[in-house]
C-alpha cells in the first residue's frame, strides 16, 4: 500500500510574493506498523506457504482432470439436478478449470497477503518521465521487491504456481478437437463436374441456351444439388454455398475473352460463381449495359464481359469461371469444375 505526501499549497499575497498556505486537512500520517503473525513466527509463515502451495497443486490436478474428463464423459451424458440439467461433459470441464483459476487466485492473494512484505510507503510527486537516476531507483525497488515477495526463496510456492499456470493451457490445446476434422481439399471443390447440367436456382429446370436472351441473367445451381436437400441439409447447405453461379448472356461482340477460355462460352453465355471473392456474399445485382454485377455487401464489381475481373471495390480477384457446353439433348452443361477455388481467400490460398 502506497501513499503520497502532500505538498505544502502555495499562493501570492497582496504584493505578488508567493507564500505556502497550510493545508485545510492535516496529513495524518502513516499509522504505525503492526507486523502480522507470519512475521513473527516462523512455523506460521511455513504453514501459510503449504497452503498457498496446497491451492496451487489443487489447481494443477483440476486443470489436467478437466483434459481427462475431455476424453472420460460421453459427449452426450447429461447430468440432472432436478429441474435442471445439462451436458455432463461440458459441465465437469467447465468446473475444473473454474476452481483450478479460482484456487491460483486464492492462493496468490493469500501469499500477498500473509508472506509478501507489507509495509506501507510513500513517495512525493515526481515528472512524468523518469532519469536515469530515477530509473536505476525503480530497477533497484524491482528487485529488492522480488526478493520481498519470496519467489525465489519460497521455492515451494514459486514451483507449485509455476506448474499450475504451465498446465493452465493445456484444456485450450486440448478444445482444439472440437472444431472438428480438417477441412482437407474440400475448400478447393464444388460439386460442378463434367456434364452436370445447368438448372434455374428457383425452379431447378435445366437451361437451354435458347431460353436466355441477351442481356439476361439468371441464378443457376448444378442439377446434382437437389437431391442432397433429401440425404442431409447439412451436406445441401454447405454445396449449395459453393456451388451457386450467375448465368449471363451478352453480345458476343462485346466478349472480351481471357487467353485459353475461347470454347467456355456458348453463344454469349457465360457462366460464374455467384460467390463474392472479398467475403463471400452473393452476388447478383446486374447492369446490363455495362455488364457490371455488383455485390450489395461492400460494393465489389466485377465485369462479366471481361472474365470477371474487379473494376471497383475491395475484392482480389476475379469470379471464378465455369466452363459451359452443350449436350446432346441441347441443354446446358459443364464441362468441368471450377479450375480454381470458389469465394474468398482461406488460408492456405492466400
Amino acid at each position: 500500500m502506497s501513499d503520497e505526501k502532500r505538498l505544502p499549497v502555495k499562493s501570492e499575497d497582496e504584493h505578488g510574493t508567493a507564500v505556502e498556505v497550510a493545508e485545510p486537512i492535516p496529513d495524518p500520517g502513516l499509522e504505525p506498523h503492526e507486523p502480522r503473525i507470519t512475521d513473527i513466527d516462523p512455523k506460521a509463515a511455513d504453514r501459510v506457504e503449504r497452503q498457498v502451495s496446497g491451492m496451487f497443486g489443487l489447481a494443477t490436478l483440476l486443470v489436467i482432470g478437466s483434459c481427462v474428463a475431455y476424453f472420460a464423459i460421453p459427449r452426450d451424458s447429461i447430468i440432472e439436478f432436478g429441474p435442471l440439467s445439462g451436458n455432463a461433459n461440458n459441465m465437469v470441464i467447465g468446473l475444473c478449470i473454474g476452481l483450478a483459476l479460482f484456487l491460483i487466485g486464492a492462493g496468490a492473494i493469500q501469499w500477498a497477503k500473509k508472506l509478501m512484505v507489507d509495509e506501507e510507503i510513500s513517495e512525493e510527486r515526481h515528472a512524468a518521465h523518469s532519469s536515469p537516476q530515477q530509473i536505476a531507483e525503480i530497477t533497484e525497488a524491482f528487485q529488492q521487491g522480488t526478493a520481498e515477495s519470496g519467489f525465489t526463496r519460497r521455492k515451494m510456492i514459486r514451483n507449485s504456481l509455476i506448474g499450475a499456470l504451465g498446465v493452465l493451457g493445456l484444456p485450450a490445446i486440448i478444445l482444439l478437437r472440437d472444431l472438428g476434422p480438417l477441412p482437407g481439399r474440400a475448400l478447393y471443390n464444388t460439386i460442378w463436374a463434367k456434364g452436370i447440367r445447368v438448372v434455374n436456382d428457383v425452379t431447378d429446370r435445366p437451361i437451354k441456351p435458347s431460353d436466355l436472351v441477351v442481356g439476361q441473367l439468371v441464378n443457376a445451381a448444378p442439377a446434382n444439388l437437389a437431391p442432397l436437400q433429401e440425404e442431409s441439409a447439412v451436406e445441401y447447405q454447405n454445396a449449395k454455398a459453393k456451388a451457386a453461379v450467375i448465368v449471363v448472356r451478352i453480345k458476343p461482340s462485346e466478349i472480351r475473352t481471357k487467353p485459353g477460355r475461347e470454347n467456355w462460352g456458348v453463344d454469349g453465355i457465360l457462366c460464374y460463381s455467384k460467390i463474392c471473392t472479398h467475403v463471400g456474399c452473393p452476388i447478383s445485382l446486374y447492369e446490363q449495359t455495362t455488364h457490371h454485377v455488383l455485390c450489395p455487401c461492400h460494393q465489389s464489381t466485377f465485369d462479366l464481359a471481361d472474365s470477371a475481373k474487379v473494376v471497383f471495390g475491395p475484392a482480389a480477384r476475379p469470379l471464378p469461371q465455369l466452363p459451359l457446353a452443350v449436350d446432346s439433348e441441347g441443354y446446358l452443361v459443364a464441362q468441368s469444375g471450377f479450375h480454381e477455388p470458389v469465394g474468398p481467400s482461406f488460408f492456405e490460398r492466400g
